[in-house]
């Protein structure tokens, strides 16, 4: 008997050795947002506003949340707190659309391709070769069309304010994509997006819908061989550990968009609703060019890592194309047909069908 109280005290002994060194380890464990946090009490501001992202704030299109927080705090002489929380941390894109649906959460900076679950029409950022450019996103920001656009989520009761970026789409692989036929053995994760779900079904591709956080596990297991990304987002978030590989398709420009909900909005007096519209504007309008300048260094550093870059001959390339404007036909009327075919003839776009 006291052999077995001995065993037993002993393996209770080892169990606690181990969950003390787990806790010593998590606490050792680095902090990946430690070099953004505040350096100022906020807990007594007036205003608390609760703000997602999906990313990592190395990505100046992500990063730039904080730099909002910052100067929110310092132009509303502290009456606005801004709680950010990239990452991920309050969940995936499509629950956090819900959630400031509800209010509960006050803004977002959602990407692009996920604002279509909620505003249709703002899927026309994502139909193949239209707006697929850094020059073509500027000259459409600036043009009488973008309100429109940014309008998008009223009737949800969400505003959209203005947008940084991420990139140019292409296809990150584990195997080089060089032609079309190699692209076709690609299982290709994909983003929670109706656009491109229709997209890759006129491509004749294998696409995989799943949300973000599920990525790097799944191309581990090989449920996933390749991504649907842009190649600055593949390199910060070392997706090009396993896709060795990237193929230039330029098709679209991926964004996010700083949503804001309206209720929150109308709750502040008119002096700090300008304060709030003016802080993103100038904010997003820095970090879209320093997006411009990070594509391509993170290009430029995958590509001394070992990253190889390939292009698909140009006949291939018009077939993706042709292929492509399929999609603005099949999304011309969710869109509004007149409208989207006022932003094909500002940013020079052909089409190939009637719609």
């Amino acid at each position: 008997m006291k052999r077995r109280c001995l065993r037993v005290l002993v393996l209770v002994l080892i169990v606690m050795m181990a969950c003390s060194s787990a806790v010593m380890a998590a606490g050792k464990k680095k902090n990946p947002l430690a070099k953004w946090k505040s350096t100022v009490d906020m807990s007594k501001a007036k205003y608390v506003m609760k703000v997602s992202n999906i990313s990592h704030p190395v990505i100046e299109g992500v990063a730039a949340g904080y730099r909002v927080r910052n100067s929110l705090w310092e132009r509303s002489n502290g009456q606005i707190a801004l709680k950010y929380y990239p990452l991920h941390q309050l969940g995936g894109e499509v629950e956090v659309l819900n959630m400031l649906k509800t209010n509960t959460v006050q803004g977002m900076l959602c990407s692009s391709v996920a604002v279509t679950n909620l505003a249709p029409r703002m899927g026309i950022i994502n139909l193949p070769f239209l707006v697929d450019s850094f020059d073509n996103l500027d000259k459409y920001i600036e043009s009488e069309y973008w309100q429109y656009f940014l309008d998008g989520m009223k009737h949800q009761g969400i505003m959209g304010i203005d947008i940084t970026g991420y990139g140019n789409y292409g296809w990150a692989t584990v195997d080089p994509v060089k032609t079309l036929a190699d692209a076709k053995d690609v299982k290709f994760r994909i983003a929670e997006a109706a656009v491109q779900r229709t997209l890759y079904n006129e491509w004749g591709l294998h696409p995989v819908v799943m949300p973000w956080p599920d990525v790097s596990i799944s191309l581990k297991q090989k449920v996933i061989t390749g991504l649907d990304h842009t190649p600055m987002v593949c390199n910060i978030t070392k997706k090009f550990e396993v896709c060795k590989n990237f193929t230039r398709i330029n098709y679209a420009q991926g964004l996010f968009i700083f949503l804001v909900n309206e209720k929150f909005y109308n709750s502040l007096p008119a002096d700090l609703q300008k304060v709030l519209t003016d802080v993103i504007h100038e904010e997003c309008a820095k970090t879209r060019v320093l997006t411009r300048k990070q594509e391509s260094d993170q290009i430029a550093k995958a590509k001394e890592a070992g990253i190889t870059f390939y292009d698909l001959p140009e006949n291939e390339m018009e077939d993706l194309r042709v292929k492509g404007d399929k999609v603005h036909q099949e999304w011309a009327a969710k869109i509004g047909a007149d409208y989207l075919k006022k932003v094909q003839d500002l940013l020079g776009y052909k089409r190939t069908l009637d719609y």
